[in-house]
């Protein structure tokens, strides 16, 4: 006798045409009833509804694809991710609106010198611009001065001494040369005494007779 056919179907090929294709139906149903299961791991923390989940995946193709509908967007692992990224932010942002004293924990500002609560000293002032300076930086970034290097006082006045002008120096005045011959010495002599004053010089020369 030969077996009975499924849905009344006799024929030998057709009916394991119909065997197989059961079977390939229900290894996808078995098939999806676990990818429904593992999806609702990864995307539900509440294990009661990820066996909710499973249990709506045992009806067959339809459960599956009522739960593709409702399940949540995201993953587990995104969510907790997007979560550390914004509690990441939100402190950057807390950081740079409010600063601690990392002596007395008050609240402080980034151009503070000084801490107001307890006095001390939170960063240095530039010497020459009087910015606040962190203890990092080499240079002031305001005014381009050296780190501990003092007010420009000396060279600027050192420059302005430079961009003075010089005075012309005038050469001393050469006395006039003494005249050749003892007559033009002695008028010489009697008129730089009547000049000063002084009685002209006599003279030592004797008078020859006439």
């Amino acid at each position: 006798m030969a077996p009975l056919g499924v849905f009344g179907i006799e024929n030998d090929g057709l009916n394991l045409a119909v065997n197989l294709l059961l079977l390939f139906l229900v290894v996808l149903w078995l098939a999806l009833v676990f990818w429904t299961y593992m999806d609702a791991r990864r995307r539900i923390a509440d294990p009661m509804l990820v066996g909710c989940a499973a249990a709506a995946s045992l009806f067959p193709f339809i459960g599956t694809v009522v739960y593709v509908i409702v399940r949540p967007p995201e993953y587990l692992e995104d969510v907790r991710e997007r979560e550390l990224e914004i509690a990441a932010a939100e402190a950057r942002l807390h950081s740079i609106e409010q600063l601690g004293c990392p002596y007395c924990g008050f609240d402080i500002e980034k151009s503070f010198l000084r801490c107001p609560s307890c006095l001390r000293r939170l960063k240095e002032p530039c010497n020459v611009c009087g910015k606040p300076l962190d203890p990092r930086w080499k240079i002031c970034p305001y005014c381009e001065a050296e780190v501990g290097s003092g007010p420009p006082a000396a060279r600027s006045s050192e420059a302005a001494r430079r961009q003075r002008p010089r005075r012309a120096t005038r050469p001393p005045a050469r006395a006039p040369a003494p005249a050749q011959g003892d007559g033009g010495s002695q008028r010489t002599a009697e008129r730089a005494a009547t000049q000063q004053g002084q009685a002209p010089p006599s003279s030592d020369r004797p008078h020859t007779a006439g």
